[in-house]
């Protein structure tokens, strides 16, 4: 099975690391964040990889050129995007995915099982399956709810709300091509939004595993700080 790792961005909210190299190639000790990546999907089956670049594409190439960062076995190949073809409109670049495929961001430290996560994909038959993880958020603020004559019903103070949010990780089925064209720029909000108006399934896979999107400076501190101590737990 093959595996799409969405690698183009520029990495805004990591400025000013961002401007040396891309996000991708972010170190999380002495590997860069798309090495464990692939040598996670390494373990889980997964032997083809595509790299969908774009910033600063020529430093990822230049470094998976040395055979060393790389697992054995594992081979990779590149789709360039001349312009940004946002996060769903790159994969109608991409020939010969596959019946299921999965497709995730190049910057995501996780101990998530890829292989569970496509068979659950398979047994729910979807077009599309989302990996969900829980996230509790602080609300800072008391909240309140009122009615139609603005007559306090309920008041909150600084609670905790929970959501189940995207992982960046994604298994499709080849059915998705029909909503896609090539050279069309598409985001996946927009393509989540089309599937619903077509009726099709899409389903949600939730995760009790590590995860972490190295978004921000705090994430990618916490990733460095994660990753020194339970190094084994990534580099399976």
């Amino acid at each position: 099975m093959k595996a799409v790792i969405l690698a183009g961005g520029k990495g805004t909210r990591l400025y000013p690391y961002t401007t040396v190299f891309p996000k991708p190639l972010v170190p999380l000790d002495n590997k860069p964040i798309v090495e464990i990546i692939i040598r996670q999907l390494a373990y889980r089956g997964f032997k083809e990889i595509i790299l969908s670049v774009g910033y600063l594409a020529e430093l990822i190439q230049a470094y998976f050129k040395s055979s060393n960062n790389l697992p054995k076995g594992v081979t990779i190949k590149y789709i360039k995007e001349k312009h940004p073809m946002g996060t769903a409109g790159s994969l109608a670049m991409i020939p010969n995915l596959g019946k299921t495929f999965l497709v995730m961001n190049g910057d995501i430290l996780t101990t998530l099982d890829y292989s569970k996560l496509v068979k659950f994909h398979e047994e729910k038959e979807a077009i599309l399956t989302i990996a969900m993880h829980r996230r509790d958020v602080k609300i800072d603020l008391g909240l309140m709810e009122v009615d139609r004559d603005s007559r306090l019903k309920k008041f909150f103070e600084k609670p905790t709300m929970k959501y189940l949010v995207s992982m960046g990780i994604y298994v499709y089925d080849a059915k998705i091509f029909k909503y896609l064209k090539k050279g069309e720029r598409f985001d996946f909000p927009e393509l989540v939004l089309k599937l619903f108006s077509k009726d099709e399934k899409v389903v949600g896979y939730e995760s009790s595993d590590y995860w972490l999107d190295l978004g921000s400076h705090d994430d990618y501190a916490k990733a460095v700080e994660e990753f020194k101590s339970r190094r084994k737990e990534f580099l399976i």
